[in-house]
């Protein structure tokens, strides 16, 4: 089980609405709805591999993941309306990015709105815990704005130094192929989300490498796409491995038990990758199709 959290929890850097594809987007100048769309296929493909691989385990091994309590169809059907709040709020925020109604800042602030509204009618937390969240709220949004206001600084600095420009020439003329090229790409993410935050290393990994994505003609939704898988596997292995040490913090179990559970997850998320690398429509096909 401890495997299973540290790894289903790094969905949220695929599944909209993803911190992680709103700085991609910020940095790269790409449509947030588009990278939204483009992030929901891959990141339903993983959560569907990662399904089968929890049902395949608990077949093995039953005591693994043994029976509870059997619901019947009228308590199933009765406990649809929790849910329909959850999908609501979901469709208003990425509905609205979608077709316009709001940019990614007007939704962030409508989706606080409607859950704080909800919780107001469903009476769900009390004063201390609307605190505690705004608390919460506060610490993620301040970690944002200053990484957004460093990426903000490096794109400067970079544009004036012609760094990327200079980068982008010289790997371009490498004797090799665009897909060797990529692959090296994804590695260095791949290194570099291992050792540090994700959004701090795409902060500072994108502005250099996303003009040579472009100069060899790759889409930028696929290249997002890509990026967030890679950055989905490096929060996971040594020597930092972000999620592990929080669950371990949590759960107090040993880092051999931990990782016992994470590897086959880990297998499933460079399938994916690695079928996203051969079939790029599946990250593109829906944003194009649906925000031409």
């Amino acid at each position: 089980s401890t495997g299973i959290v540290a790894t289903v929890g790094t969905l949220g850097i695929l599944i909209p609405p993803s911190v992680t594809l709103i700085v991609f987007g910020i940095i790269t100048e790409q449509s947030i709805g588009k990278l939204f769309l483009a992030g929901l296929v891959p990141g339903l493909m993983i959560a569907f591999f990662f399904i089968c691989i929890i049902y395949v385990w608990c077949k093995m091994n039953p005591a693994l993941g043994p029976k509870g309590e059997r619901s019947t169809w009228k308590q199933r059907f009765a406990s649809l309306p929790e849910v329909l709040w959850v999908v609501g709020v979901f469709l208003l925020v990425i509905g609205g990015l979608m077709y316009g109604f709001f940019t990614p800042t007007e939704a962030g602030s409508v989706g606080t709105f409607a859950v704080l509204l909800l919780s107001v009618i469903k009476r769900d937390i009390g004063f201390k815990g609307y605190i505690k969240s705004v608390i919460e709220s506060l610490r993620t949004a301040c970690m944002v704005l200053m990484l957004i206001a460093g990426s903000t600084v490096l794109g400067h600095f970079l544009a004036r130094t012609k760094i990327p420009m200079i980068a982008a020439d010289w790997i371009v003329t490498l004797p090799l192929s665009p897909d060797a090229i990529m692959i090296i790409i994804s590695i260095i993410y791949l290194l570099g989300g291992s050792f540090i935050d994700d959004l701090a290393f795409m902060v500072l990994a994108t502005p250099i490498f996303y003009p040579v994505i472009i100069k060899l003609g790759y889409d930028p939704l696929w290249f997002g796409m890509i990026i967030a898988i890679t950055v989905m596997v490096g929060v996971v292995i040594p020597p930092v491995a972000i999620n592990v040490f929080v669950v371990r913090a949590i759960t107090k179990q040993p880092f051999s038990v931990i990782y016992n559970g994470v590897y086959p997850f880990l297998l499933s998320l460079v399938f994916c990758a690695f079928l996203l690398f051969l079939f790029p429509q599946i990250a593109t096909f829906l944003p194009n199709m649906l925000m031409r």
